[in-house]
């Protein structure tokens, strides 16, 4: 090696430069997971410190976050990246994200980060991250249009898709005054060490040298070691470590990429531990100790083996059943609710609406109130009126515009995870109930349904929100009418076949409702509101939205029992609907022309089917 150079970076400084990505290397891989664990570490790491009463200069004190190391190779000065792309591009996209999101703020307040994705010079705009194919679809989320992936490379659908995914996940919390504060730390504190040297043979040999020596081991491997190494009797011992070993393998089979297989079994490991035995959670201040939860999250093997005595590990025999029989259990219930995280299962599809919503709270919750001596029907039961409970409060808040991201829920979640833990069936299902009642509010939290103040709308980056709803609510008003189950072909959005997207009843045409709205602006914002909206296959959104209302309705007649429903042929022939309006109630009406008056009316048939389809009367079936 002729000369290598190590520096520590801030995100600024590594970020300001100018990369290029070798056409080998240019596959953007990252997925919801690895995007959830950097946004949730770097919102974690950033509430230690910050206090509302600070001002901006107290940031400078704040701690550091190490964020891994970038290996460069300089040809001919040059910058190619040989390791770590896949994190540089994905800060990227969360700085690209935020910079839309601090447009709203006081121009005094805000933080210069544009030149940390691209410069212009000469008129000509170049990024700091340079590849080609990539660039547009990186404009496009620069100035905020809508992308349809359909037809892209795969990594320009997956940059997609991951923009997609901060947004869902950035905590609201974070988004308003204390954004400045957030992006001087995330700019100045997040460190990064680069390691350049000037050879593409001397890089490779610095990032093999890096990832193949010796055998870093996980904390999985680390706590079977430590169980395994106190069970006394080999035969015994053979027996749990076969039996460890197995359950890897099934957990590890849940993801179908090798690389975030290896951090399922650590995601099981910890929602089973912090389901059974986390009875404290880090204070909400500064300066606060990590208690149980904290622990259990970030060292599990080293948690257990501090508190043995506390889990009830003291003779041979109790490390061989804590692996043979609890680890067993708690494993076989967390696989059943990942695969109905990722199928559409009969009995669990709250579980899929969960994870559609990137709620990955649900498992703890969901294993919290198990016990070892549940069969499995009681383990199926309990799990169904979590999950059930969990999808009728995430409709709730997102119908109120409240946030559901990981940073808002976790101390909830906390506290209904220790609350429900080891609880009977009608136990748990009265605990459920009561939390969805108004009685049952949270001390600081008011208690939120349908029949909400603010008028349910398109707004800001819910789309995706309010698509998933959208498509539960049709699913909900066919399946009750004697039709299919099909949730998660009306939530797949696209433009192209086979998905869906929002459709507007009224086009974007302000002249022709002059006589109802003084405004455009007011008649786009009437026109968000969700009784104005429908699902449609991606390809009629198309051709539709530009249409009159009259010319869409026999369209409307040939799609969804939703949009049918604006249409009198849904009201002919079809017995199944008749009777869920006469059981129901609601006030489905076909309407001959849609005005201000009928949005409204249409606003109050959703908001009663919203009432109807996340009952928690939903509890008592199960």
């Amino acid at each position: 090696m002729t000369k290598i150079r190590g520096e520590d970076r801030s995100v600024k400084s590594l970020l300001g430069q100018k990369f290029r990505i070798d056409y080998y290397q240019r596959d953007y891989k990252w997925e919801t997971k690895q995007i959830r664990e950097l946004v949730e570490d770097l919102t974690s790491r950033f509430r230690l410190d910050f206090q509302e009463d600070h001002e901006r200069k107290a940031v400078a004190g704040y701690g550091q976050y190490f964020l891994g190391s970038v290996i460069i190779s300089n040809k001919d000065g040059e910058r190619f990246i040989v390791d770590g792309q896949q994190r540089l591009t994905s800060l990227t996209l969360l700085l690209i994200y935020l910079d839309a999101l601090q447009q709203n703020n006081d121009p005094d307040q805000k933080v210069e980060i544009a030149n940390l994705v691209y410069s212009t010079q000469y008129g000509t705009k170049s990024f700091n991250l340079d590849v080609e194919e990539r660039n547009p679809c990186l404009q496009s989320l620069i100035d905020g249009d809508q992308v349809d992936p359909t037809d892209q490379p795969p990594s320009v659908q997956n940059l997609i898709n991951r923009y997609q995914d901060i947004a869902d996940l950035f905590p609201e919390d974070l988004s308003g005054d204390a954004l400045p504060y957030f992006l001087d730390w995330l700019t100045e504190n997040v460190m990064l060490v680069e390691i350049t040297a000037f050879s593409d043979d001397d890089a490779y040999t610095i990032f093999e040298t890096m990832n193949d020596r010796g055998l870093s081991l996980t904390p999985t491997d680390m706590l079977k070691g430590f169980l395994l190494a106190n069970i006394t009797s080999d035969a015994e011992r053979v027996q749990a470590g076969t039996a460890w070993k197995k359950l890897i393998e099934g957990l590890r089979s849940l993801s179908e990429d090798d690389e975030n297989a290896k951090a399922v079994d650590a995601d099981f490991i910890r929602s089973w531990l912090r389901s059974q035995y986390a009875d404290d959670i880090r204070a909400r201040k500064k300066n606060a100790k990590p208690e149980d939860y904290d622990k259990i999250g970030t060292q599990f093997h080293r948690w257990v083996r501090d508190n043995r005595a506390r889990i009830g590990l003291a003779t041979s025999a109790d490390y061989t059943s804590f692996v043979t029989n609890d680890f067993r259990f708690y494993a076989r219930a967390y696989t059943k609710a990942r695969k109905a995280a990722d199928h559409y299962t009969d009995g669990l599809t709250s579980v899929f609406f969960n994870a559609q919503n990137s709620f990955t709270l649900q498992y703890p919750l969901m294993l919290a109130p198990l016990r070892l001596s549940d069969d499995d029907e009681t383990v199926t039961r309990k799990m169904r009126l979590v999950a059930t409970y969990l999808e009728i409060m995430l409709a709730r808040r997102i119908w109120n515009f409240k946030a559901i991201d990981h940073s808002t829920m976790q101390y909830r979640g906390f506290l209904i995870m220790t609350g429900i833990r080891g609880l009977e069936v009608e136990a748990l299902r009265d605990d459920l109930l009561h939390r969805l009642s108004p009685e049952g509010a949270g001390q600081n939290d008011e208690y939120i349904d349908f029949d909400t103040q603010e008028v349910f709308r398109l707004h800001g980056n819910n789309g995706p929100q309010v698509h998933r709803l959208l498509a539960r609510l049709t699913e909900y008003a066919e399946v009750q009418s004697g039709g299919h189950a099909r949730y998660p072909e009306y939530a797949k959005r696209s433009s192209r076949k086979g998905g869906y997207q929002i459709e507007h009843i009224w086009a974007n045409h302000p002249d022709r409702f002059e006589d109802e709205f003084g405004h455009p602006e007011d008649f786009r914002a009437y026109r968000n509101r969700v009784g104005g909206l429908l699902l449609l296959p991606g390809p009629d959104n198309a051709s539709y939205s530009d249409m009159t209302y009259a010319e869409k309705l026999d369209h409307y007649a040939k799609q969804n029992l939703l949009a049918q429903s604006l249409h009198p042929i849904a009201y002919q022939n079809k017995p199944g609907f008749k009777q869920f309006m006469a059981a129901t109630g609601l006030p489905f009406a076909a309407k001959a022309g849609f005005t201000k008056a009928d949005l409204d009316q249409r606003q109050e048939l959703y908001t009663a089917l919203a009432n109807h389809c996340w009952s928690p009367d939903r509890l008592l079936e199960v």
